[in-house]
C-alpha cells in the first residue's frame, strides 16, 4: 500500500491583512472564502471517509488573538482531523496599525537559533489554541532548510513535509535531490517531501489542487500505486477553492477537489489517506520516482487553466 497525506496549509492570507479588511473579514476570506474553505472541506472529507492534514499557522495570533484559531482547531478535531504545525515567520513583527512587513516572508532566511525560537513560540501559540502538541511541521513557501530540521527535531517534532522539488532550491532549501520524493530521515526527523511530477524534463511540478489538472492527480496516484511508492503528499490550502479575493469559488479548484476526494476513496485500498500521528511506518530511502512528463497531460492541464482564468476575469 501507498499511504496517502492529503495535507490542507490553513492560514491567515497575508494579502487580506495588507489590504486593511476587519479582522473578521479577513479571517472568513483566509478560512471560510466562499463557502468553500474549511467547513465545506471538512464536510466533503467525511462524506468521502478521508483523513487530512491540517498544518495550521497560529502566528497571527500575536495581533488577531486566539480565538480564530480556537476556532480552526476546534472544527478540525470535531471533525476528526489532525491538525499539525505551520509557519510563516512574517507574522512575527506584523501589526495591525501598518499593515507593512516588518520581517522576512522566508523561514530559511532565518539564524538557526531565531528559526528554533519562532517554531517554539509558533508550536506554543497552537497548543494554547487546543491542539495536541506538533508532531509534524511545514514550513509557509516550503522555506526550509537543514537548520530548521534540526530545530524541529529539537523540539520534538518528528516529521517535516517542506521538501519540495518544485521550489528547490529556494525557498525549499533542505540539502535533499530536487526530484525526492519518498520519506528520508534527515536532520534527526522524517522528511516527507511533497511529491511533484515532472512537467517537462527536469522540471518539477508538486501535487497541489491548483497546481495539477484531474487527469494529473489520477495518473500521479495510479503511478505511485503501480510503482509501490513509500508516500504520496498532496497539498491544498484553506482559501485554495476561492479566487484572490476569497469572495467567489474557483469553479476549476472546487472541480479537481472533489474529484480528487472520490480518486481517494476509489483508491482507498491501495492508497489510503492517513495522519502523521497515525505513524504508519513508512518505507525510508526508496528509490521512488516521479510521474513522467506527458505533454498531451500538460497540454490538457494548460487549456483548463486558461479557461479558469478567462471566467474568472468574466466575472469580476
Amino acid at each position: 500500500m501507498t499511504p496517502v497525506f492529503l495535507t490542507i496549509d490553513t492560514e491567515i492570507a497575508w494579502r487580506h491583512h495588507v489590504a486593511g479588511f476587519d479582522p473578521a473579514v479577513v479571517e472568513t476570506r483566509s478560512i471560510e472564502p466562499a463557502g468553500v474553505g474549511l467547513a465545506w472541506q471538512l464536510d466533503l472529507l467525511a462524506r468521502h471517509g478521508l483523513k487530512a492534514t491540517f498544518f495550521v499557522d497560529p502566528m497571527p495570533a500575536r495581533i488577531y488573538g486566539l480565538d480564530p484559531f480556537r476556532r480552526i482547531v476546534e472544527a478540525v478535531l470535531a471533525a476528526g482531523q489532525e491538525v499539525q504545525l505551520h509557519l510563516h515567520p512574517n507574522w512575527a513583527k506584523a501589526r495591525l496599525a501598518d499593515r507593512q512587513a516588518h520581517a522576512s516572508f522566508e523561514l530559511s532566511d532565518y539564524s538557526a537559533d531565531a528559526q528554533r525560537e519562532l517554531l517554539s513560540e509558533a508550536a506554543s501559540l497552537l497548543m494554547a489554541a487546543g491542539a495536541p502538541r506538533p508532531i509534524a511541521f511545514r514550513s509557509g513557501s516550503y522555506a526550509a532548510n537543514d537548520d530548521t530540521l534540526v530545530a524541529l527535531g529539537s523540539l520534538g517534532i518528528i516529521y517535516d513535509s517542506s521538501h519540495n522539488g518544485a521550489h528547490h532550491p529556494w525557498p525549499s532549501s533542505i540539502g535533499l535531490p530536487a526530484e525526492l520524493i519518498s520519506p528520508v530521515r534527515h536532520c534527526s526527523v522524517i522528511e516527507v517531501p511533497v511529491t511533484t511530477i515532472e512537467d517537462t524534463p527536469g522540471v518539477w511540478r508538486n501535487f497541489q489542487i491548483c497546481a495539477l489538472s484531474n487527469a494529473e492527480m489520477t495518473a500521479a496516484i495510479d503511478h505511485a500505486i503501480d510503482e509501490g511508492h513509500a508516500a504520496t503528499t498532496i497539498v491544498s490550502h484553506s482559501f485554495e477553492l476561492a479566487d484572490r479575493a476569497g469572495v467567489k469559488a474557483n469553479d476549476v479548484h472546487v472541480s479537481r477537489f472533489r474529484a480528487l476526494c472520490r480518486l481517494l476513496e476509489a483508491r482507498r485500498h491501495a492508497a489510503p489517506t492517513t495522519h502523521f500521528t497515525d505513524q504508519v511506518p513508512l518505507a525510508l530511502n526508496a528509490a521512488d520516482k516521479p510521474l513522467a512528463a506527458s505533454r498531451w497531460r500538460r497540454g490538457r492541464r494548460q487549456v483548463e487553466q486558461a479557461w479558469s482564468n478567462l471566467v474568472s476575469e468574466r466575472r469580476a
